[in-house]
């Protein structure tokens, strides 16, 4: 999985999104302001379509609407406004044409500026884009890669907003919990995912285990021109992968693992490859 698998193009010259605080928005009036946020709010650097050729198939995403603009459109955002979502939706139903035996995770799970018309025009949109590829919600265990490929669905959508319950293709939220270490510590990362893996859920959920670090606001002051990638990202990806590389999937084990700037490391090839180990069980027990 990537994390805010968006980024990789956020407007500059668009106002600050409503995700986040006066201060910032006040600053943001002026546009070397806006460069620097925008260093700091891109994750990614691949577009979707890169990410899902290179084996990402989970994506976080943020989404809103633009406030003052007329209509309902809604829009990718971080600190910035990115593309519209239905851009997005269509680049990935593109490739699933394509590949009809692939799957994809998509985790909207944070809304900003959204009222309930807001969000019933993005889940028509959702709905559109994909139709019968959604997956309707079924009891986790059952659904393996068989079941998907006998019904002919590639898409789940996991939606964190009480307005999931009106639709039978919305997964609820609680479905897909993704704990947050919030830290710009790389060994205060690792212990995180080693306990919130030994604290998961046995049965029933999908899990996400967030390979990223956080920056802080005097991370962002002392930083500023760097961004993210070259302050926190390039030095500590190496040991993140490490860690990655020692892990076990299955129940108890990790499942989805997301980072930022996925291509800068093997990091999809070396998650991908934990399947193996669970591939050797089955040989062993066999």
């Amino acid at each position: 999985g990537s994390h805010d698998s968006f980024s990789y193009w956020v407007d500059e010259k668009s106002p600050v999104g409503p995700d986040q605080a006066r201060a910032i928005k006040r600053l943001a009036r002026i546009s070397l302001v806006r460069k620097i946020i925008k260093k700091w709010s891109v994750t990614q650097n691949l577009t979707f379509k890169e990410q899902l050729e290179g084996g990402i198939r989970y994506f976080d995403l943020r989404v809103s609407s633009k406030p003052g603009e007329i209509g309902q459109e809604i829009y990718f955002i971080h600190g910035l406004f990115g593309i519209r979502v239905w851009d997005g939706l269509k680049e990935m139903n593109s490739f699933l044409e394509q590949h009809p035996k692939e799957v994809i995770f998509l985790d909207f799970n944070h809304f900003y500026a959204m009222d309930d018309s807001h969000h019933h025009f993005l889940i028509n949109r959702i709905h559109s884009a994909f139709e019968s590829k959604l997956c309707c919600v079924e009891c986790v265990e059952y659904v393996t890669l068989l079941y998907m490929w006998e019904k002919k669905h590639q898409v789940l959508i996991f939606y964190h907003h009480p307005l999931y319950q009106e639709y039978p293709f919305l997964w609820p939220g609680n479905k897909m919990p993704a704990p947050w270490a919030n830290t710009t510590n790389v060994h205060k990362l690792l212990q995180f995912l080693e306990t919130t893996l030994e604290e998961r859920s046995r049965y029933g959920t999908f899990h996400v285990s967030q390979a990223i670090l956080t920056p802080r606001v005097k991370t962002i002051a002392r930083h500023l021109v760097s961004g993210l990638k070259n302050t926190l990202v390039h030095r500590n990806l190496p040991m993140i992968l490490n860690w990655v590389k020692e892990q076990k999937p299955g129940v108890m084990g990790v499942n989805i693992i997301t980072s930022d700037f996925v291509e800068l490391v093997d990091f999809a090839a070396s998650v991908i490859a934990l399947n193996d180990l669970l591939l050797e069980e089955d040989e062993s027990a066999t």
